[in-house]
């Protein structure tokens, strides 16, 4: 068997009388130099380069452009790495559960102690196990039609009371709870604890959002749910991803919010719920408003509302003014004989009608009657005369009758005209007015009342969830010096940078003296 030259000097380093608990002439070796044997023994027995086909997980491109992945199959796992220029030149985009075939060469980063492949060329092979299932759901619920529109539910504007389906240990909920509790504390929160990934979890998801259903009546009304997580690989997110989670959210009579992973994570319960929430903390802002911006709407609302009373009080004042002020209300009498003078001239054409038609069938007759004497024989006389008597009758009735709805229609019109006169009109205008003005102060001081109650209670749920009161019970806020920016994670920091720490009593400085940081290789 050949033996590595440089293997030979490593082991001939190690020669000699060894130090106390190592066998007789055994020298102990350093990490770098187990490290370089390890590296020398991969390099030597592996090809310089090697096609490994597997599926993607744990993908991620770095702020440098670096791509950081895993390639796994059914029992293993391989960490990779590809660099900028070459994943540069990638025609797609790789995501997680996609199987590829990698070209490239295994080295030991010997930093970290690890092997790894380093990518020089990454090809779709075809889709994992895992994102074809996804698919596949995703095609099924299409066509049932689960996805439309139609079948979401808006959420409550102001919702009083609100559950959330997540883990208690998770930091979605420690930030869904401090966002709720900043824009709205007045809303009654209810944690429903569940797993959110591993075996198990999808049936405890869609357990808890069935009972929730079901007890909403008992729990005092539930107005919306909010069903989460945070983010992770394609592996973490798969309980919010099984049929049995789609079917409870569609089946849900509470309007649900998925807040599943970061944005661009897309989850089958992302597409069944009413809402989706790009993380935990936009679910959280979409469910509750701002308290402060409710206020001030309902204070804008209360100075419109007086705005419009005391407006419409001054032009309804400006119109019985200006009633007041014209002609036929001053002198109503004066209309109401102008109006009798037309009545008068109507009775008076009338009456003439009547006597210039009866005098023009009397000259008729006056005219016929020579003629009917000459030619007529006294039977056919005595006809005409009948008829002509009939016709007289008839004419006197018709005349009279019309004579009769002439007197009825100008007895009609005078009421009419008695009623509709603008003085009897000013007169109840009038009154209303009084009684407008006598109902309004009074109307006004309710209101006021309403709104100051309503002001006090919500100022007293405010003082008692505010943050004064969480700082009194022994916790702290941390906030840069410059800028007074709050410090929510300790990538937020750099060394030597100057903090202040708000206490219940009274607040300090500090600074960061040594900030541990992962290290990224190139």
């Amino acid at each position: 068997m050949k033996t590595d030259p440089h293997q030979r000097d490593l082991f001939a380093a190690t020669r000699g009388t060894g130090p106390r608990g190592t066998p007789p002439g055994v020298e102990p070796i350093s990490v770098s130099q187990i490290t370089a044997m390890i590296k020398a023994a991969i390099e030597r027995n592996l090809p310089p380069v090697v096609y490994v086909v597997g599926e993607i997980s744990n993908f991620k491109r770095h702020s440098s452009g670096h791509v950081y992945l895993t390639l796994k199959d059914a029992s293993s796992e391989l960490a990779c790495v590809m660099w900028r220029n070459m994943a540069a030149a990638l025609k797609f985009s790789p995501t997680d559960g996609l199987e590829v075939v990698a070209t490239g060469s295994i080295e030991v980063f010997e930093r970290a102690g690890r092997y790894q492949l380093y990518i020089r060329k990454l090809e779709p092979r075809g889709v994992g196990a895992l994102e074809l299932a996804f698919r596949q759901l995703c095609e099924r619920l299409e066509k049932e039609g689960v996805f439309e529109q139609r079948h979401k539910q808006p959420i409550p504007r102001y919702p009083a009371r609100m559950a959330i389906v997540t883990s208690p240990t998770g930091a979605a909920i420690q930030d869904m709870l401090r966002t709720i509790q900043r824009r709205f504390p007045c809303v009654h929160l209810l944690l429903y604890p569940v797993r959110v990934q591993g075996p198990g979890a999808a049936k405890e998801i869609a357990g808890a959002i069935r009972r929730l259903n079901a007890q909403s009546e008992s729990l005092g009304g539930l107005d919306v749910m909010i069903v989460g997580r945070g983010g992770g690989s394609l592996e973490d997110l798969w309980a919010f991803n099984e049929e049995v989670v789609a079917r409870a959210i569609f089946a849900s009579r509470i309007p649900v919010i998925s807040a599943v992973g970061h944005e661009v994570d897309v989850t089958v319960a992302d597409l069944v719920a009413d809402v989706r929430a790009a993380t935990p903390t936009a679910a959280a802002e979409l469910a509750v408003p701002v308290l402060d911006e409710v206020l001030a709407h309902l204070t804008t609302q209360a100075s419109r509302l007086e705005r419009n009373v005391r407006a419409r009080k001054d032009v309804l004042a400006a119109k019985l003014n200006g009633l007041l002020q014209r002609t036929a209300l001053r002198e109503p009498a004066r209309t109401v004989r102008r109006r009798e003078q037309v009545v008068d001239e109507l009775t008076n054409r009338m009456h003439r009608c009547v006597i210039d038609r009866v005098r023009a069938r009397r000259g008729r007759l006056d005219r016929l009657e020579p003629v009917v004497a000459r030619i007529a024989p006294h039977a056919y006389l005595r006809h005409k005369a009948d008829t002509l008597g009939a016709a007289r009758s008839r004419l006197r009735e018709s005349a009279r009758r019309a004579l009769l709805r002439a007197l009825q229609f100008m007895y009609s019109a005078e009421r009419r005209l008695e009623r509709a006169t603008p003085f009897h009109r000013t007169q109840l205008l009038a009154e209303r007015v009084t009684r407008l003005s006598a109902m309004l102060p009074s109307l006004m001081r309710h209101r006021v009342r309403l709104l100051n109650g309503t002001v006090g209670s919500i100022a007293g749920r405010l003082e008692a969830g505010s943050h004064r009161r969480v700082l009194s019970r022994g916790y702290s806020v941390t906030r840069t010096k410059k800028g007074r920016k709050v410090v929510r994670s300790v990538r937020d920091l750099e060394d030597r940078q100057r903090l202040v720490t708000e206490l219940a009593d009274g607040a300090f400085d500090s600074e960061v003296i040594n900030l541990e940081q992962l290290e990224l290789f190139e």
